[in-house]
């Protein structure tokens, strides 16, 4: 850009100095006079003025430039160890519980994860909850959902299915219209550890995010969940090769059963006493116990001291918003 400014000086310049000597050479004196130092001036004014406009143009660029280097997501975690392998207690994810308002344990610790770029929960160091969805179908419990959210004013993140996209995609424009981030949770929502081949794994997860792009406009997130959180650690790198994060979680209580709805007593108890700082929270969206509790779970939830913020903050650290896969 500092050559564009250069060549603009130079040729204002230029031109001044070949209309002062064509001048000369003429012999013109008085009001023609005047007027050659009046177009010589013109000319450092339009220099001036072309010498701003660059400047301007350039402090545009760099802001844009900047604007989009902090939309991206950080760079990849660096290898690990030489020798080092993660090892999970089990490809079905699992949790241990301690005392009351302390952290679950899972079946991996978060730093092992970290490796692959997954995650199931975050810091202690505050009462913050990151609210998640499993979407496997629609039955009518997602409406009073969204509607307490939007009570709330709290950020959840949907993780769906093919199904669910092909049979509620109204539902799902309005999570996006409504500042939420929907998740990839496959397609066909298969036994993930079966899968070995990495075309196979893509297809299922490329095609919920072609479908949703189709539904929305947008791009799905960069957050993807196993199927009833069974994983092994080539599905984790086949994810992260894709540019995916694997979301588990810490807190999460039998909800999905339809014939066997846990009463409000027991949901409450389950939910408020084995909350903890950091919690991902995962609920289902087909549960009716869900949609008729939500809000005042929220409230105290709420109450209790907690709030709740995006899974961006979790994996980006605050300092990106929810991205697209790159």
């Amino acid at each position: 850009m500092s050559r564009k400014r250069d060549g603009v000086r130079k040729t204002a310049g230029v031109l001044a100095v070949l209309t002062a000597v064509s001048l000369a050479g003429c012999g013109q004196t008085g009001k023609e006079a005047e007027q050659a130092a009046a177009d010589v001036a013109k000319v450092q004014e339009s220099e001036h003025t072309a010498g701003v406009d660059v400047q301007a143009r350039e402090s545009e660029q760099t802001g844009q430039m900047n604007e989009e280097k902090e939309r991206q997501p950080q760079s990849r975690k660096k290898e690990p160890p030489a020798g080092w392998q993660l090892t999970l207690a089990s490809e079905d994810w699992g949790l241990s519980f301690g005392e009351p308002g302390t952290q679950s344990v899972g079946n991996a610790s978060s730093e092992d994860l970290a490796w692959y770029d997954a995650y199931y929960v975050g810091s202690d160091d505050e009462k913050v909850i990151y609210l998640t969805f499993d979407c496997g179908y629609e039955n009518g419990n997602t409406e009073p959902i969204l509607d307490a959210l939007k009570k709330h004013d709290v950020q959840a993140t949907f993780f769906v299915v093919g199904h669910f996209l092909e049979t509620a995609p109204e539902m799902v424009k309005r999570m996006v219209e409504e500042g939420h981030t929907v998740g990839n949770h496959t397609y066909h929502h298969p036994d993930m550890p079966t899968i070995s081949d990495q075309e196979t794994f893509r297809k299922e997860l490329d095609d919920v995010a072609a479908l949703f792009a189709e539904i929305t406009g947008t791009e799905l997130s960069s957050y993807y969940r196993p199927p009833q959180g069974k994983c092994n650690v080539e599905n984790l790198r086949m994810a992260q090769e894709m540019g995916y994060h694997t979301i588990f979680w810490s807190l999460a209580y039998v909800d999905w059963d339809q014939d066997n709805q846990p009463g409000h007593e027991e949901a409450f108890s389950k939910l408020t006493g084995r909350v903890h700082p950091g919690a991902v929270v995962l609920l289902h969206n087909t549960s009716r116990t869900n949609g008729e509790i939500l809000d005042e779970l929220l409230t105290k939830w709420e109450e209790m001291g907690y709030t709740f913020r995006p899974l961006s903050e979790l994996v980006y650290g605050g300092n990106s918003k929810d991205s697209a896969r790159k």
